[in-house]
């Protein structure tokens, strides 16, 4: 699941009736949510969704830190200014403007280099840049008028962007309601903590985690809020390793 963010805000979306209707219709969903406590999910401040896959590609299979490092030094590459409140929260944090499609098409390879970026995450840096000048990659306030399936259409077409990349960024940064990230390796194995025989102390092998078919079948049960459901999922595996504390009375 994707890291925290500066100046979070909820998601538009009725939370409260979105847990009564998962509960009722998904008892056993139900008693997780009871054991998880209240739906905290918070969203990034808005970023373009340039701005957002640009993070999302350098924070692709690195740790949260070093990515952090990698994005920082990317940012000041381009030379540090006041940012105004339009610009994003990522950049704002560190008193940095960030840099323009164009700007990432123009610099040499060894500025993205020298930042920390390997060569396939320069490749895909300027794929996304040129994708987004000739229009593959919307505007923010286009982006907020598609429907989901459109969006993963138009994005995963930037190299290195895959379908789970757009399905974080539509739970977590756009705040769509309804989608399920099936090959989420924390919503697999929420699942099978919840719906399966798996066990907290229980060393997590392929054969316990559900296919896509499993999971897609029982979330006929959590029609227009999946990604709430999805979100619990991800605590039930906050449960089995310690790191959230479970309600009173469980």
């Amino acid at each position: 699941m994707p890291r925290a963010f500066q100046n979070p805000r909820p998601p538009r979306y009725d939370s409260a009736l979105a847990i009564r209707e998962l509960s009722a219709a998904d008892p056993k969903l139900g008693k997780l949510i009871a054991r998880a406590g209240p739906f905290t999910m918070r969203l990034a401040s808005a970023q373009s969704p340039f701005e957002a896959l640009v993070e999302s590609i350098i924070y692709q299979q690195l740790h949260g830190k070093a990515a952090a490092a990698i994005h920082r030094r990317l940012l000041e590459s381009f030379g540090p200014t006041l940012a105004p409140p339009n610009f994003s929260a990522a950049a704002q944090a560190i008193g940095l403007l960030h840099p323009t499609p164009q700007q990432i098409l123009d610099c040499p390879n060894e500025q993205l280099r020298a930042a920390g970026l390997s060569a396939n995450k320069t490749l895909a840096l300027r794929d996304l840049a040129a994708k987004t000048i000739d229009g593959t990659v919307p505007t923010l306030a286009q982006i907020r008028r598609m429907s989901d399936q459109a969006i993963i259409d138009h994005l995963t077409q930037v190299r290195g962007i895959g379908v789970w990349t757009v399905h974080m960024m539509l739970i977590f940064r756009l705040g769509r309601p309804d989608v399920l990230p099936t090959g989420d390796y924390g919503v697999r194995k929420g699942f099978a903590l919840t719906f399966g025989k798996l066990k907290p102390a229980d060393k997590v092998t392929p054969l316990d985690l559900p296919t896509p078919a499993e999971i897609e079948k029982r979330a006929k049960k959590w029609r227009h809020w999946c990604s709430v459901a999805s979100w619990y999922l991800w605590r039930a595996c906050d449960l089995a390793n310690g790191s959230l504390t479970p309600r009173p009375g469980d």
